[in-house]
Formats: structure tokens, C-alpha cells, sequence
């Protein structure tokens, strides 16, 4: 198991109740899959560097979490076809 760092933007237009489920559901996605979240870091509505989806806004959340990589591949399968996710990354975190 190695420690990944997951950073996503999820749609500005999203109201509190639609951010806490969406949250929930890809946080769903990891814990499904075998993997344990060690953290949630909620950076909030943050302006974009340059438009995404012809938005200049999202809303940002760091999730550090422990998993094998098969959590990714099936993370990276179900937020790529997500409307409310506009961009994703994951990354090994060295600590």
C-alpha cells in the first residue's frame, strides 16, 4: 500500500447539499476499493488559473488517502465520465 494525494475541482454552480454528496461519492470510490483516507482538506472556491469547461471558478479538494493502485484506475474510470468533476489528479505523496 503506498500513500497517493488526490486533488480534484468540482463545478462552481454546485449548491452545499450537491458538494457534500459529490464529496462523499468519490471519497466512496477509494474507501469501496480497499483504500484507507487519512485526510480531507476542503480548499474551497478558488479562481481558476485559466478556464476549464468555460468556467473560471471550482472548488477544490486535496485528499490524502493509503490504497493499491488498482484504486486508481478505478477512481480515474469513474470521475473521468463525472459532469460535476472538472479536473483530477493523483500523485504518490512521499511522506
Amino acid at each position: 500500500m503506498k500513500n497517493y494525494e488526490l486533488m480534484y475541482i468540482l463545478m462552481p454552480n454546485l449548491e452545499e447539499e450537491d458538494l457534500k454528496a459529490e464529496n462523499a461519492a468519490l471519497q466512496k470510490i477509494i474507501t469501496d476499493n480497499g483504500g484507507k483516507i487519512t485526510g480531507v482538506n476542503e480548499w474551497g472556491m478558488r479562481d481558476l488559473a485559466y478556464e476549464i469547461k468555460k468556467q473560471t471558478k471550482g472548488y477544490y479538494v486535496v485528499v490524502n488517502f493509503t490504497a493499491d493502485g488498482s484504486v486508481n484506475a478505478k477512481f480515474n474510470s469513474i470521475a473521468s465520465l463525472d459532469q460535476k468533476v472538472m479536473r483530477f489528479l493523483i500523485t504518490v505523496a512521499n511522506n
